[in-house]
C-alpha cells in the first residue's frame, strides 16, 4: 500500500462529507481527480474502502480503520508543522471546529476576529452541526475542539466554560403575545414562525422538540441569519425564536418585542469541548485561550 498525505487527507474529507464530491471540493481537488486516488487506494488496499449509495458513500470496516489512522497522522503532521512554523518566525496551520448555531452566530465572530489578527498564518474551518453530533464527531477525531449546548453529555471529552446565552421570542410589538412576560414552546406552535434554512442546528433542534410534542414547526420562511429572521417578525409574517443577544440589538431597531421562554432547555451555557488540550498544536492551544478569555 502506499498513500500519501493527500490520499488521507481526501479519504477523511469524503467520509465527513458523506460524498466524494463534497469531500473533493473540501480537499480542492477536481472530482475526476478525487475519484482516481479513491478508486487507486481500493485497489491498492484489495479492499473497498467505500460504501457507495444513491444518497452518498459510507465507510466500509476497512475504510473506518484506514479513517482512524488517518486523522491520528493528520493530526500528528499538524502539530509537526505547527511546532516548526516558530522556527519560520509564526505559526501556520488550520484549525478544525465545529459548533452549534447559538455560538457560531452570536460570539465567534467577535473571538475569531481577535484571534486570526494575531496569527495570520492560521486558517479556521467551522462546520455547523447539533451539539450531540458534535460531541461524536469531536471524539472520533473529525474536528479538533466543538462548541456544544452546556446540558450535552460529553463523555470523556475535556470540557471549558465558553459563553452563556438563552433563546427567546421575538414578536411584532403589536402582537398579541407582546403583551405576555413569557411562553412556553408548546404555545409557540399554534402560530407561524420564521426562523433558519431546515439544514441549520437550531431548526433541526427545534423541528425535534416540535416532533416530541406532536405538534409541527409551522415554518413559514425560511433564512440564513438572525437578523434577518427579527427583520420579517417585524413586517408581521411570523414568529422567531433566537438568541437573546440579537433579540436586544434588533429591539433597539426593529418594532419587535421580545418574550420569555418558560422551557428549561432555552437557557444555553455554552461549553468548549475537545479531546486533550495539550496534545493540540500550539496555535490551537492558543485559540482555546481566546475562547476562553472573558468577555470585554
Amino acid at each position: 500500500m502506499h498513500f500519501d498525505l493527500v490520499d488521507l487527507s481526501l479519504f477523511r474529507h469524503v467520509v465527513e462529507a458523506g460524498s466524494i464530491t463534497h469531500g473533493a471540493n473540501r480537499a480542492n481537488l477536481a472530482l475526476a481527480a478525487a475519484s482516481h486516488r479513491i478508486r487507486s487506494m481500493e485497489a491498492s488496499l484489495g479492499a473497498a474502502l467505500l460504501t457507495r449509495a444513491r444518497l452518498g458513500v459510507t465507510p466500509t470496516p476497512a475504510g473506518r480503520t484506514l479513517l482512524a489512522h488517518a486523522r491520528q497522522i493528520l493530526s500528528g503532521v499538524e502539530r509537526l508543522q505547527g511546532d516548526l512554523a516558530a522556527f519560520a518566525g509564526g505559526a501556520a496551520g488550520q484549525i478544525r471546529v465545529l459548533s452549534n448555531t447559538n455560538a457560531l452566530t452570536e460570539f465567534l465572530p467577535e473571538v475569531l476576529s481577535a484571534y486570526l489578527a494575531e496569527h495570520p498564518g492560521v486558517s479556521v474551518d467551522i462546520e455547523e452541526r447539533l451539539s450531540d453530533e458534535i460531541v461524536g464527531l469531536v471524539a472520533e477525531g473529525a474536528a479538533d475542539l466543538g462548541l456544544v449546548a452546556g446540558t450535552v453529555e460529553t463523555g470523556s471529552l475535556e470540557t471549558y466554560p465558553f459563553r452563556r446565552d438563552r433563546f427567546v421570542l421575538v414578536v411584532a410589538r403589536d402582537h398579541p403575545l407582546a403583551a405576555r412576560d413569557s411562553v412556553t414552546f408548546t404555545e409557540v406552535l399554534g402560530h407561524d414562525l420564521v426562523g433558519l434554512d431546515r439544514a441549520s442546528a437550531l431548526t433541526r433542534f427545534l423541528a425535534g422538540k416540535a416532533g416530541r410534542s406532536g405538534q409541527p414547526l409551522r415554518l413559514r420562511v425560511q433564512l440564513r441569519g438572525f437578523d434577518a429572521v427579527c427583520r420579517l417578525v417585524e413586517c408581521r409574517v411570523g414568529l422567531g425564536i433566537v438568541p437573546e443577544t440579537t433579540a436586544r440589538r434588533a429591539a433597539r431597531t426593529m418594532a419587535v418585542a421580545i418574550v420569555a421562554l418558560e422551557d428549561p432547555w432555552a437557557v444555553r451555557d455554552l461549553t468548549i469541548c475537545l479531546r486533550d488540550l495539550a496534545a493540540l498544536p500550539p496555535f490551537a492551544q492558543d485559540f482555546v485561550a481566546h475562547l476562553r478569555a472573558p468577555e470585554e
